[in-house]
């Protein structure tokens, strides 16, 4: 097989700039030379693959050189859940055109938020600084260019279908519980954690509770805020006000601007979803919820994070974490992926290489999907069997 599974995470990469979201508004948002850059940068290390995957059996230092790319495409997933739900917000607007207010409070604040560029720069710069630093390392372990050529022609993201999630069952239905009970919390709202590693699934869950049509008729007040590394007060405050109220742009002062955000929560049971929160400050947190006091009883923000540090000064010890899928489930997945079907039943010859892989993978979906994705137009039994002795996939238990 030609391509090695560290080339087919960064052709997902690729995409991300390929995407419609992207193509959309790089040049009217301010982040066209950020995707540029970013874009040349993965050619460059794109270029160097051949000989990586010829060199990663037998040099240590680039074994950890495709695991470290392996690792850095569980942060672009993040970058494309943001896209998606920017690019469901134009398509809405295309379709039915102006939108009243009221029709505004029942869609994310995400959809409405116009503000993409600003919270994307950070991530953009992070992204483009890691992978900058993957093709610095190309004279210290000796890797060339082995194939002088361009980039196939990329395919477009498209969005979240929850209609293909595999398992999760029981972690649905027991944050759904969470949802709908009052507690003895000491406040009138509570945080529901989601909490685990890059490429888990944590914002396809929050989607499915923000989505669940139960959960819609029990609160009054929704929004959806894509956080990200930079713990942005002023514009998650912002974005909660837009998705409540229907506007908040005339603010420039983040005291008005709270202070007009807590009178449109008050005695109002809400749901606000903060997805990828990476802040562990616990003096930033207070600052940002200080306009929620006054909401109704019950009120919950579901928050998808990495990291624990802010959620256990906040008195959130005992965290039920995100894991990995069930092998069933796994295979349920990637055999989705790959043929199309929910098992390896109507391809025997194919079932003990497919097994395999998917012991490899350790139960992430994203890895899952790429491999599963790749395989789809492979339908020979040594195109299968050479993946299935890559070793790549093995890289990360070393770490």
């Amino acid at each position: 097989m030609a391509e090695t599974i560290a080339s087919e995470i960064l052709k997902a990469v690729l995409k991300t700039l390929a995407s419609k979201a992207f193509k959309t508004y790089d040049r009217s948002k301010g982040i066209h030379s950020e995707l540029k850059k970013l874009e040349t940068t993965l050619i460059k290390i794109q270029s160097l693959l051949n000989d990586a995957s010829q060199k990663e059996t037998t040099d240590e230092g680039v074994k950890q050189w495709l695991n470290d790319l392996q690792h850095l495409a569980y942060d672009v997933d993040d970058v494309l859940d943001d896209l998606a739900t920017e690019d469901t917000r134009r398509k809405l607007n295309q379709e039915s055109g102006a939108m009243t207010s009221k029709v505004r409070k029942l869609i994310p604040a995400s959809f409405t938020n116009l503000s993409l560029s600003q919270r994307m720069h950070p991530k953009l710069d992070y992204i483009t600084a890691k992978f900058e630093d993957l093709e610095k390392e190309k004279d210290r372990l000796g890797l060339i260019n082995l194939k002088d050529e361009k980039p196939k022609r990329l395919y477009k993201i498209s969005l979240l279908d929850t209609s293909c999630i595999v398992g999760r069952q029981e972690e649905i239905k027991e944050l759904l519980a969470k949802l709908f009970e009052n507690g003895s919390c000491t406040q009138n709202f509570s945080i529901v954690p989601i909490v685990g590693m890059g490429g888990l699934g944590k914002t396809t869950l929050a989607r499915i509770l923000y989505d669940d049509a139960e959960v819609k008729k029990h609160f009054e007040l929704k929004a959806w805020v894509s956080v990200s590394d930079q713990f942005d007060i002023f514009n998650i405050s912002k974005v909660i006000l837009q998705s409540v109220k229907g506007e908040g742009n005339e603010f420039t002062d983040q005291n008005l601007l709270q202070v007009a955000l807590k009178n449109q929560l008050k005695d109002k049971r809400f749901l606000i979803v903060l997805d990828d929160v990476w802040s562990e400050s616990h003096e930033d947190w207070q600052t940002l919820v200080s306009p929620f006091k006054e909401c109704a009883a019950g009120s919950k923000i579901i928050m998808t994070t990495r990291k624990v540090q802010l959620l256990t000064k906040l008195g959130y010890v005992h965290l039920n974490h995100v894991q990995t899928l069930s092998h069933d489930d796994a295979v349920s997945l990637f055999a989705q992926h790959a043929l199309g079907a929910d098992n390896f039943d109507s391809h025997p010859v194919l079932k003990q290489y497919g097994e395999g892989i998917v012991e490899k993978c350790d139960g992430l979906p994203l890895a899952l999907t790429v491999l599963g994705r790749l395989l789809r137009t492979k339908n020979e039994e040594e195109e299968w069997k050479e993946l299935l002795n890559n070793e790549i996939w093995r890289l990360g238990k070393k770490r």
